[in-house]
């Protein structure tokens, strides 16, 4: 008889951080976009809270933020508006590029736009900024983490997209482009224009674009473990 070995711990490790493949139904996930239970609503307004606090700290780094946070951070220094007006404003403009590209919102779309831009004025206006780059970096890093723990909760809450990412999608419907490709091309225009606005890229910007996608998978699969299938 052959012996059965079990997985050494360096390997459930590495298993452990590849994270999740897939966007996981738990047992808070929503039947309708629009019909929330507590559960779902519970899980799309906590995965939102935590990515607009995420986005507050790589905004406090000052090391660089999210392309589109960027995009909202120069458009406030130009126009004297909060960064969290500025974050709305931008939510609202891409949600009417969903009307010629025939995309449905559903109550997460909605709660994306208010929620995020919330959080992310007022926790940018209340938190202290870190001094010293060893701090900074590692905000960063945190605030990477915590974007990717809140996509976890708000993509599995089964609520629709937010306004990005179902842009992204109907472009790649209509056009036929690789969904990935369609994600590149309109991050980088999003960025360049953001930078000539006048916000911030640096350091902490490459960091989310290298370590975004795997938090985003380990950020499914810890809320997979939390909340398992029904």
């Amino acid at each position: 008889m052959h012996e059965v070995h079990e997985p050494s711990s360096w390997r459930r490790a590495l298993r452990a951080l590849g994270g999740s493949r897939t966007i996981p139904r738990t047992r808070w996930t929503a039947r309708s976009p629009w019909r929330p239970t507590p559960g779902s609503l519970f899980s799309l307004v906590l995965g939102l809270t935590l990515f607009g606090l995420g986005d507050a700290f790589l905004l406090l780094a000052d090391l660089g933020a999210t392309p589109w946070t960027v995009l909202a951070q120069g458009l406030s220094i130009r126009t004297g508006l909060a960064i969290g007006w500025t974050t709305f404003a931008v939510s609202v403009a891409v949600l009417l590029l969903w009307i010629p590209l025939r995309q449905r919102p559903g109550l997460g779309t909605v709660l994306n736009i208010v929620v995020i831009s919330i959080v992310l004025d007022l926790a940018y206006s209340w938190l202290p900024a870190p001094t010293g780059l060893p701090a900074r970096l590692a905000l960063v890093l945190v605030g990477i983490a915590t974007i990717g723990l809140g996509s976890g909760f708000y993509l599995t809450a089964g609520h629709g997209p937010g306004p990005r990412d179902g842009w992204m999608t109907g472009l790649h419907h209509r056009t036929g482009r690789p969904v990935a490709q369609v994600r590149l091309v309109i991050e980088v225009l999003v960025l360049v224009v953001g930078w000539l606005l006048g916000g911030t890229v640096g350091i902490g910007t490459a960091l989310f674009a290298v370590l975004i996608g795997r938090a985003v998978a380990l950020g499914l699969a810890v809320v997979r473990r939390v909340l398992p299938p029904a």
